[in-house]
């Protein structure tokens, strides 16, 4: 334990020395790492959402895990005693994000992955992570995240990849994976498939070409919309609305499909939008997912011409064959020109697929993958979401799941990559063998693709305790209790982990989700290192640059880590939040104030002085009250997921009622050195220093360590509620105080009284027979029985102060300064119902800030008198 010195000549609060420090305590004692052993129902664990293995922090991995360390903190303090509390860590190969980093430095130093081959290319993906895989875990570190990790799991270790693979040969044998020739996502950019849910729109300026298909009749011709003329090539139908009446003679008639000279089948299909270009539309089975299927309807051909490597395929004519698809399409417009096909051209805005992975847009494309069908997997997933087995939080994502699950479609899981958990599978000739393990015999060639990441991050909550082994970890830790997420993995991840926790371990993989809000730069775009909008965490919590969209210059300050993970707290909603320095500077403003009253305690308590609660005035009995009543809120808050709610009354409790209160009310006490409130003092401390651990446990763990017979870690430390400790009268006495001294202070402002000036005043009041002195105190003012004409009279509860005569009173500078006061307040009340009398404001705006605005309201025509 440090000596008293230490404290002494400690007169402010420094984060960047203590928190390096009390972070490598904890690393070395082993708290973070459980024994596994007990029970899951008393123990208490969450997986962490898995960062790529090329991650670096960014703030959405910094309130996510904030949120994730509180919960975690929390439970290993107010658990069960027998309970033990593990944050389950891993980090994901991440394989189209990993593959992409690599192939850009091979690019770089000359060379590519064909040219090292699959063996030495993998090889190469193996030592980059070893070099640079560790960033992320180093930085969560930095942030507190008290994550188990001495058992960090890497989703392609061996023992992981077993389970992978038992996954897929179980569900393989079960008839659930399958492979087929299908109208699949493809990117051009990584070179493979990539599900629905990697697909992102944007927003394209395009040009729409009105085509005319001569009718083989000669009787005319049919003109169709498309923003894509170089896939007509693999045209092989024409289709229209069976009620259009425009089209309904020509339904079994010919066209002839320009450049190429195919007969088109004209046919009726209900999909067919009248309304939309011409209201006739081009088939292309092999380039169009809504064309595919109608082409499965009406047993159309598949036409594949452009291919996977971009370019037009021998299935087109020769002339286009081999050019990329930018040049096939100037080739076929500039074809259609020449023979006046093209009736007319528009610009045209709309919405097209793009990769998330690369950012470059989707091919649609039929390939021969490997699926994952959903019909019977996704049924139990549903099951336990409507039954509330599985909660969300905002439950409003409770109907965002079951919309997608309740209309799920075959998942495509196979990915053209080379590094990644290779698919099982072998053929020899005309035999395949799919198997955990190799098959025996000569001539066997393995499938040449990887699984979707999401396939094997599924299985995380399971596979990285030892499944399919039952092992210990398993035993004792799953299943996990809690999952914290953002909202854009929820099909991704969330809704698979249900999905396999349940098929593999017949148990659900979580109780509770926790959807987290996003925090958005402060102009309201997404946080973005390209936009010039991301903020890199840790140089919030050491100090760096703020980027180009913050109006402040210059450098962050060093808020620290406590600082920065109470802001992110006070940010979270169930909205999309504005990132707000402000919150940090708060956060900052907390830490110090609880540093510098556990110096004003611990420097002012004798040396044989101990943590007890023994109290011996109504405001020992009002403190402990309103610590036990904090205590509570906060659990209530922390169970809901309400985080901002718990950093408020973390913030109220400390600054206000311990600090600007009770700390006022027993100076004269601490000073006369009374050892009942000695005790009773570091009592209130240590408990303190418990409740605010698991939100900021940089501060909160230094200050453990000054603690008088304070033994190991805080973090380590219990922090039960102790209701017997509360006293109604007494917290009802000290309210009427506290609401008493506000009044006063505030007339003595209105009033101009100087600070330093005490008033003498007669107390007119019931009530405050044990607290008149801190009334007077507090409130500087001296009670007498005089009997003068008061010149004032402050309602305080249970009556009034009259203010007796004095030099030191300005009447009519305080009524100039209640009149303007006045006007202000009615200015602000005009103002604030403009603002809810907008019926646009008040059905746009999020809800709690319609709320925040209505309290507002409230709060000004109190003030006011109205």
């Amino acid at each position: 334990m440090p000596d008293r010195a230490d404290l002494e000549a400690k007169t402010r609060y420094d984060p960047s020395e203590v928190e390096p420090r009390i972070g490598q305590v904890w690393l070395d004692s082993g708290l973070f790492g459980p024994e596994p052993a007990g029970d899951p129902a008393d123990n208490y664990s969450i997986a962490i959402p898995l960062p790529n293995v090329t991650g670096v922090l960014h703030m959405g991995h910094a309130l996510n895990n904030s949120i994730q360390d509180c919960l975690i903190r929390f439970h290993r303090m107010n658990g069960p005693p027998a309970g033990r509390t593990k944050w389950i860590l891993g980090t994901d190969h991440a394989g189209i994000a990993t593959q992409t980093q690599v192939e850009k430095a091979l690019i770089e130093q000359g060379t590519s992955r064909e040219q090292l081959g699959r063996v030495a290319f993998v090889e190469r993906v193996w030592q980059w992570r070893e070099d640079y895989g560790g960033q992320i875990i180093e930085q969560l570190k930095r942030l507190g995240a008290s994550l188990d990790y001495d058992d960090e799991r890497f989703t392609l270790d061996d023992r992981y990849a077993r389970a992978v693979q038992k996954v897929f040969v179980a569900l393989y044998e079960k008839g659930y994976i399958y492979r087929d020739r299908y109208m699949v996502n493809w990117d051009p950019g990584s070179g493979s498939a990539i599900s629905d849910l990697e697909v992102e729109d944007h927003e394209v300026e395009d040009t729409l070409y009105y085509i005319d298909y001569p009718l083989a009749s000669g009787s005319g011709a049919v003109t169709v919309a498309t923003v894509r003329p170089e896939t007509m090539l693999a045209d092989t139908a024409i289709a229209v609305n069976p009620d259009d009446e425009r089209y309904r003679r020509l339904v079994g008639e010919t066209a002839i499909l320009p450049l190429v000279g195919r007969k088109l089948k004209i046919i009726a299909d209900d999909y067919v939008k009248p309304d939309f270009g011409t209201g006739a539309l081009k088939i292309t089975p092999g380039h169009d997912p809504n064309d595919f299927e109608i082409g499965r309807r009406h047993g159309l051909q598949q036409i594949s011409v452009i291919g996977e490597d971009g370019r037009i395929t021998p299935e087109a004519p020769e002339r286009f064959v081999g050019m990329k698809v930018e040049e096939a399409r100037r080739e076929v417009v500039a074809g259609l020109r020449r023979e006046d096909l093209i009736a007319r051209t528009e610009d045209y805005v709309h919405e097209v697929p793009h990769s998330q992975r690369s950012g470059e847009r989707i091919e649609p494309l039929i390939s021969l993958q490997w699926f994952m069908r959903m019909d019977e997997l996704v049924k139990p997933a549903i099951e336990v979401v409507k039954s509330g087995r599985v909660r969300f939080w905002p439950a409003s994502y409770t109907r965002v799941y079951l919309n997608w699950m309740e209309n799920i479609r075959p998942w495509c899981i196979s990915r053209q990559l080379w590094w990644g958990h290779r698919i099982p599978v072998w053929y020899r000739a005309e035999e395949r063998y799919v198997g955990e393990t190799p098959p025996e015999g000569e001539g066997w060639e393995r499938d040449p693709d990887v699984l979707d990441t999401w396939f094997s991050s599924g299985l995380f909550p399971f596979a990285a305790l030892g499944w399919p082994e039952d092992t210990p970890s398993l035993r004792a830790f799953y299943p996990t209790d809690a999952l914290c997420t953002g909202r854009d993995i929820i099909f991704l991840w969330v809704a698979r982990m249900i999905m396999m926790g349940i098929e593999f371990t017949g148990q659900i993989p979580f109780d509770d989700v926790y959807v987290h809000s996003i925090i958005q730069a402060p102009d309201g775009r997404r946080m973005s290192k390209s936009l010039g909008t991301g903020v890199d965490p840790l140089d919030l919590i050491d100090g760096g640059p703020r980027p180009p969209v913050f109006t402040a210059g210059g450098d962050f300050p060093a808020y620290g880590a406590d600082a920065v993970r109470w802001g992110l707290y006070a940010m979270s909603s169930s909205q999309d939040v504005l990132f707000s320095e402000e919150r940090l500077a708060q956060g900052l403003q907390l830490t110090n104030k609880l540093w510098n009253a556990a110096r004003l305690i611990l420097l002012g308590v004798g040396p044989a002085a101990r943590a007890a609660p023994r109290p011996a005035a109504v405001e020992d009995r009002w403190i402990l009250t309103r610590l036990d009543r904090a205590r509570a809120d906060i659990a209530d808050a922390v169970n809901r997921f309400n985080f901002a709610q718990a950093a408020f009354r973390l913030y109220e409790f400390v600054y206000g009622e311990l600090c600007d209160w009770y700390l006022e009310l027993v100076k004269p006490r601490l000073r006369a050195g009374e050892a009942a409130l000695e005790a009773t003092l570091l009592h209130v401390l240590t408990q303190t220093l418990g409740i605010a651990h698991p939100m900021i446990p940089f501060v909160t763990e230094e200050i453990y360590r000054h603690i008088p017979g304070a033994e190991g870690l805080l973090a380590s430390g219990r922090a039960l509620s102790d209701e017997a400790m509360r006293d109604e009268q007494a917290e009802a006495a000290v309210r009427r105080v506290i609401e008493a001294v506000t009044a006063l202070r505030g007339w003595r402002d209105v009033a101009g009284v100087r600070a330093a000036v005490t008033v003498p005043a007669r107390l007119a009041a019931d009530g405050y027979d044990d607290t008149g002195e801190h009334l007077a105190r507090l409130a500087k003012l001296s009670f007498t029985a005089d009997g003068a004409n008061p010149v004032a009279s402050v309602p305080v509860p249970g009556g009034a102060v009259e203010i007796l005569p004095s030099d030191d009173i300005d009447l009519e500078g305080a009524e100039r300064k209640r009149a303007a006061r006045r006007a202000e307040l009615e200015a602000e009340i005009a103002r604030a119902e403009g603002k809810l009398g907008n019926t646009g404001f008040v059905a746009k705006a999020p809800p709690d800030v319609v709320q925040a605005e209505r309290d507002k309201l409230d709060r000004l025509r109190a003030e006011l008198g109205e």
